[in-house]
């Protein structure tokens, strides 16, 4: 079985790292320019470097639909730079599974394969998509959903460590942002993290920044930039999170029951 992911950060890595341990081939797609903030878990890091590895799975940029056989014969996940995942049309996948997080569905159709997953709010189950993962964290996290959608985004983070809208770094203005601390740095609020054009971004509380963007992004006035975990020190920032994984169990949930049905 074959599995196309669109997106590549952190929740949509928590999939692919799951789908890899049940010994299913992944390829992933993201933007040339990745807006993941917790790269230290993100297959989109292979974007910029060529190549990453998120815990014991390694993933390499491919430029095409060749070079990402290449990667699967492999063992490796390939991440294309490829918006649009018109590399869906080439690899014709088994399944896909939206999960850029744009709170939207940006493209995503029921006859983009035989089983089409949409993570998280903006897909309807039977309508742009045959399943949905629930992605807000609570009592429903990682639930597959084959009729309706998820909860709608509320704009607000969950909760962890008793903080939820103060532990986003946003940046406070349009422009190329600009990191000045690196993900695993202990900050206090008010610390300096980065700038945009140089106009300061700051930490809203005290914890490890778990999640910042790479240099050289664009951003908009407000848009999230990285994350601070308020829990400090004890807090894991190189591991796929309990959400992520929470997620990735729905996903192999969904293509499990599909699978069983053909059988």
């Amino acid at each position: 079985m074959l599995v196309v992911i669109k997106g590549a950060g952190d929740l949509a890595s928590g999939i692919a790292l799951r789908l890899r341990h049940s010994k299913i081939d992944v390829v992933m797609t993201d933007l040339p320019v990745p807006l993941a903030v917790r790269r230290t878990v993100a297959f989109s890091e292979a974007v910029r470097l060529g190549s990453t590895v998120v815990e014991d799975v390694k993933a390499e940029r491919a430029a095409n639909a060749e070079e990402a056989r290449d990667c699967l014969s492999r063992g490796v996940i390939p991440v294309l730079v490829d918006p649009e995942a018109l590399i869906i049309r080439e690899l014709k996948p088994e399944v896909v599974v939206d999960a850029i997080l744009a709170k939207k569905n940006t493209g995503t159709a029921l006859d983009d394969a035989k089983l089409v997953i949409g993570v998280g709010p903006g897909f309807t189950a039977g309508k742009d998509c045959h399943a949905v993962v629930e992605t807000k964290r609570g009592h429903t996290l990682g639930r597959v959903i084959w009729e309706g959608s998820a909860i709608p985004n509320t704009g607000v983070p969950g909760n962890v460590g008793g903080e939820t809208i103060r532990r986003l770094i946003k940046a406070p203005r349009a422009g190329i942002f600009h990191p000045e601390k690196n993900i695993g740095d202990i900050v206090k609020e008010g610390d300096r993290v980065g700038n945009v054009d140089g106009e300061p971004v700051c930490a809203q509380t005290d914890g490890k920044i778990r999640g910042l963007l790479q240099d050289g992004v664009p951003v908009t006035k407000g848009m999230k930039s990285g994350d601070v975990d308020p829990r400090g020190r004890s807090a894991d920032h190189l591991t796929i999170s309990d959400k992520a994984l929470a997620i990735g169990g729905g996903v192999l949930e969904a293509i499990l029951s599909y699978a069983g049905d053909r059988i």
